[in-house]
């Protein structure tokens, strides 16, 4: 017999497309009397067989115990799992069980088949089995620094129980969406058997004939390393996942609108585990048990998560260009002088810009940023300029400083120049520029300043001392007597000073 994805291909080529049998023959590589056999069979089910259940005292009474030791094991990798030998030392144990080995090798041979069975019953595509789940991305209007902005959510539902979780992001890139899936499994405490998506960009690379797909490396890889079972919409048709679509417009609807104020969407997606977990303390649409009674037999039937946690990070190796940036998704990211034009080894993740050495170690970090910018670290190239300062004005360095800066730097002494350049490379390996500019100006108020006064400005702001005015000292000067010049007052004292003898 074909597989079921073939005979679902031939049956949809001929009957709802009209193709000829020949043609779907060809495309599928069959006989076009098989073809036709299918197309026109009008009964599929199986000749129902009776069969008498055979008794087994012996094994009986430990059977559901046994059961339930191998529906466990099946949620751990290969090699985490009880043999048949220590199942059966076990009953023994805990048990009293007083049968052989070979009774209970032959009982879990038998029953890891029909359970087995059982598991790829529970994948039928539009049923709903506790530790199923489906994913999309949805959009939804945010306040941020005074506008109106559209930011993408991911979420991941559970048709069995109608729970849910959910996750703001600020694209639905491939990083996004596979950090998304990896909080969503350890927010839940476990990974779902199966998850159905439709062919969205960051896992799916091309669509194939035959339902097949060619992903992407990065969510195959994700996806070997969590173990769990992926399916993906026929193309256009996204009611195959019709539970997380319904799921996507009522967390929109009742939690994103209206517009929400974002200052830092690590504090919102914080705030949204507990509203998820809230949520579910409402009745089942249609099973009327609470959502959150339901969704404890998903979490009962998830996978266990894998021992070690998945980083979420790519590695590409990008060009830069001659100013020593390189470019990716549109915003360009400082390097180091000495890779201008050079290729160089860079690691992604959803929120940070990583520049590598050959040996994985990080050059510069950066803050990733989705608004096309450009974003600057100065340290690396303050190092260099300090060995040539005289050159510093004549590249597109001097232009980018701030512009306290290129006022001060323009007033310095040549020795100053160096100095100058030199604290700054020390103060931005941990801070940012906007508060060594802030202890510029500080230190000038009153005058040019030296570069230790700016490095004793940076520290008050960096230790939360911050700026001090100068200490005006009011004292009042006590009144003396009027002194008297001459030598009558050398001979007074000589004088006094005999009669005390």
């Amino acid at each position: 017999m074909l597989q079921v994805d073939t005979v679902n291909y031939i049956r949809s080529e001929v009957n709802a497309k009209g193709h000829s049998y020949s043609e779907v023959a060809r495309r599928t590589n069959t006989d076009a009397r098989t073809v036709k056999k299918y197309a026109d069979q009008e009964e599929f089910q199986a000749k129902k067989q009776t069969r008498k259940k055979q008794r087994s005292p012996v094994m009986d009474p430990v059977k559901e115990q046994v059961d339930q030791w191998l529906i466990d094991d099946g949620k751990k990798k290969k090699k985490y799992r009880r043999t048949a030998k220590r199942i059966w030392q076990q009953l023994c144990d805990e048990c009293h069980f007083e049968g052989s080995e070979r009774t209970v090798r032959d009982y879990i041979s038998k029953r890891k088949v029909s359970l087995q069975e059982e598991s790829h019953q529970a994948a039928l595509p539009l049923e709903s089995k506790p530790g199923d789940a489906q994913v999309d991305f949805g959009q939804a209007p945010f306040q941020r620094h005074g506008e109106i902005v559209e930011l993408p959510y991911l979420v991941l539902s559970f048709p069995y129980s109608n729970a849910f979780v959910v996750q703001v992001f600020e694209s639905e890139n491939q990083d996004c969406f596979l950090e998304g899936l990896k909080r969503f499994f350890e927010h839940v405490g476990g990974v779902p058997r199966r998850i159905r998506f439709d062919n969205l960009s960051p896992a799916v690379k091309k669509v194939l004939p035959h339902g097949k797909r060619q992903l992407t490396e990065g969510f195959h890889r994700f996806a070997l390393h969590y173990g769990f079972a992926y399916e993906f919409c026929n193309p256009g048709a996204g009611n195959e996942k019709g539970h997380v679509e319904a799921m996507v417009k009522y967390v929109r609807n009742n939690f994103f609108l209206p517009e929400r104020k974002v200052f830092d969407l690590e504090e919102v997606n914080a705030g949204l585990w507990k509203t998820c977990i809230a949520d579910r303390d409402r009745a089942h649409f249609e099973k009327k048990s609470k959502i959150s009674e339901l969704f404890e037999a998903d979490q009962q039937a998830l996978f266990y998560l894998p021992e070690k946690s998945y980083e979420v990070i790519r590695y590409e190796t990008i060009k830069a260009n001659k100013y020593g940036y390189v470019a990716i998704d549109g915003s360009k990211y400082s390097t180091s002088p000495r890779y201008a034009g050079q290729r160089v080894l860079v690691g992604i993740t959803y929120d940070t810009i990583q520049i590598l050495t050959d040996q994985y170690e990080t050059i510069v970090r950066h803050i990733r940023s989705y608004e096309g910018e450009v974003v600057m670290k100065w340290q690396p190239y303050l190092s260099l300029m300090a060995r040539r300062p005289n050159a510093m004005k004549y590249t597109s360095f001097y232009d980018q400083l701030p512009q306290p800066w290129q006022e001060y730097l323009q007033a310095c002494t040549y020795e100053e120049v160096k100095e100058t350049l030199k604290l700054l490379s020390t103060l931005l390996k941990d801070h940012r520029m906007e508060i060594a500019t802030e202890a510029l100006q500080a230190a000038s108020r009153h005058a040019h300043p030296s570069p230790d006064a700016i490095r004793q400005m940076f520290h008050q702001l960096v230790n939360g001392r911050g700026f001090r005015e100068a200490i005006t000292i009011q004292q009042e000067v006590p009144t003396m007597p009027e002194a008297q010049r001459g030598m009558t007052r050398y001979d007074d004292f000589f004088q006094l000073s005999g009669r005390e003898t």
